[in-house]
């Protein structure tokens, strides 16, 4: 096991929980996109016991007592709702798709902000081909 007791051992401790919240929020940003997108597909008492654990963040316990089911029926409910989830986006990818063309508005907005009055023709020409072919990949994404 590591050492906690010194500066070191602390900083490391710290880094870990830092890891973890990332991770963990990654994985609830992740649960929530495929939620937005696939979430109106699942029973409504998948969505029920969905969203108190995603979104309201209630423990397995206050859910089942809710729900009147056991910890291990919510348990097995949010990973097979995460499965259903996964399984949509498997083969509809509009979450995918969706992020695609985010990334692609981005890029277009960057290049519609860069550059000033002092730009020559031929820069300008180059970021209006860029825009176009961004538009084009967007279109195409869509």
């Amino acid at each position: 096991m590591y050492d906690t007791t010194g500066a070191w051992g602390r900083c490391l401790l710290y880094l870990f929980l830092l890891k973890g919240m990332a991770i963990n929020m990654e994985k609830i940003f992740e649960q929530a996109l495929l939620y937005d997108f696939y979430g109106d597909l699942l029973t409504e008492h998948q969505r029920q016991v969905y969203e108190s654990a995603v979104f309201d963040d209630m423990s397995l316990g206050e859910i089942a007592s809710e729900q009147g089911i056991s910890r291990q029926g919510v348990h097995d409910l949010i990973k097979r709702c995460d499965k259903i989830l996964l399984e949509y986006e498997a083969k509809l990818h509009l979450v995918d798709r969706f992020t695609k063309a985010k990334q692609k508005i981005s890029q277009i907005e960057a290049l519609t902000q860069g550059g000033d009055k002092k730009d020559s023709a031929e820069a300008l020409s180059e970021r209006l081909r860029e825009i176009r072919d961004l538009t084009k990949d967007l279109l195409d994404t869509l």
